[in-house]
Order: structure tokens, then C-alpha cells, then sequence
């Protein structure tokens, strides 16, 4: 039976792969990824001969029916995102739907995650959290904004967690604010990287500081949940 191997990858640093995760790029027939230029940066650094194909947000769906079909002529296939874990915020997930409705084996290869990497050193309890991946960059922002706002007041969880490109992260800073006060903020910039980046401290201090530093590389922001 063919099987679709949706592989965790490092956020950064390419040591954060797990020896399972190299073993199964190895061994497929085929690698689904992002950005194959990103992913032949992994692949050469162990020496990973694998082919790969593309499979990314703007990939229309004869390019999910493609791969499917190539699942079921018996190829095993690897899933990767250009960074972290497929499926979170990210189209792999419509591909392991069709797999599934398919009646295809669908296999976990867990590892590196921006999510967890910052929940894990946030230093907040995390036993109920959010996430909301990208907030909406017009459509639905305001929306998103007061419902953000209902569920900062029902404290049903211990903290909201989301992602920001640096382009947007002061203005989601000052939108956040509004929505949910000046709650304790914990800021990842650059996860696993060289430049890596842990800030603390409440919203409008995020926002004097990131008015005076430059905003640069990806952000996860974790809000402190009033309880």
C-alpha cells in the first residue's frame, strides 16, 4: 500500500530533523514540497538524491489530483512544508484530506514546529491555547478583531497564539491592543535561527519596541490570557 508521509522540517536550523524524518526522505519516491529550492537546501545538506515535485497555496487542485493519482499508481510520497510541520497553517492540509478520502495511508513524521517552539519557552501556562494562524490581512480583519475581543473576555483560554510577517506585525500590535488590552505578549522573531529573538513584556511595550527596531524575518506572538 502507498503512503503519504507528511514530514515535520526545521523552522531554522537544519539540525532540528529528526533521524526518521531524513530516513523517510530518503526512501520515498517522491518529495511534495513548498518551494523545492528551499527544500534542496535540506536535502544537500544530508545528501538526500530524492525528486521532488511542487505543491504549494497557489497549486490548483488538478495539482492535488495529480499527486493523489500518483499515490494510488503505488508511489510513496513525502509532504513537506518549507518550514515546520505540513497541515498547520499551510495547504498540505488539503492534500491529506484528498489523500484520506482516498482511502490512502497517511503517516506522521512529527519534529520542528513554530507553535510549539515558542509556547514551550513562553513561560505561561499553555494547557488551553488558541491558535489563528495568520490574522487576515483586510477581509475579515475587523471581524476577526471583535471576535478576538469576545474571546479575550470569556477566558477560555490560557493564551492566543498567532503569526505575523514583519510587515504587518506593529499594526496587528496596535489592532491587538485594542482588542484585548494591554495583555503580557510573548514575541518570537526568527525561531532557531542566528538571529533568533525572544521579547517579553506587555503590548505597548512590544510596540515602542518594534517602532524603534526594525521588524525583520517571521514572528509567532503568544497573548498572555487574563484568568
Amino acid at each position: 500500500m502507498s503512503t503519504l508521509y507528511v514530514v515535520a522540517t526545521p523552522i531554522g536550523n537544519l539540525e532540528d530533523i529528526t533521524i526518521r524524518a531524513l530516513n523517510t526522505l530518503r526512501d520515498v519516491d517522491l518529495i511534495a514540497c513548498e518551494d523545492t529550492r528551499r527544500t534542496r537546501i535540506l536535502l544537500d545538506r544530508y545528501e538526500i538524491s530524492t525528486s521532488m515535485i511542487s505543491y504549494h497555496q497557489h497549486s490548483k487542485i488538478v495539482k492535488v489530483v495529480e499527486i493523489v493519482e500518483m499515490l494510488k499508481s503505488g508511489e510513496n510520497i513525502a509532504l513537506v512544508t518549507d518550514a515546520g510541520t505540513p497541515g498547520i497553517n499551510d495547504p498540505g492540509g488539503v492534500l491529506v484530506s484528498e489523500a484520506v478520502k482516498n482511502d490512502i495511508k497517511v503517516v506522521p513524521i512529527p519534529g520542528s514546529s513554530a507553535l510549539t517552539t515558542l509556547l514551550s519557552v513562553s513561560g505561561i501556562k499553555s494547557d488551553r491555547f488558541l491558535f489563528l494562524g495568520f490574522l487576515p490581512k483586510k477581509k475579515g480583519r475587523q471581524t476577526m478583531m471583535r471576535n478576538l475581543m469576545k474571546i479575550s473576555n470569556m477566558n477560555l483560554y490560557d493564551a492566543i497564539v498567532i503569526y505575523e510577517s514583519p510587515y504587518r506585525l506593529l499594526r496587528t500590535l496596535q489592532d491587538l491592543q485594542l482588542a484585548v488590552g494591554n495583555n503580557q505578549i510573548i514575541i518570537g522573531r526568527e525561531l532557531t535561527k542566528k538571529f533568533e529573538e525572544i521579547f517579553r513584556g506587555n503590548i505597548s511595550q512590544a510596540i515602542q519596541y518594534f517602532d524603534k527596531n526594525q521588524a525583520r524575518g517571521e514572528f509567532v506572538i503568544c497573548i498572555k490570557q487574563k484568568l
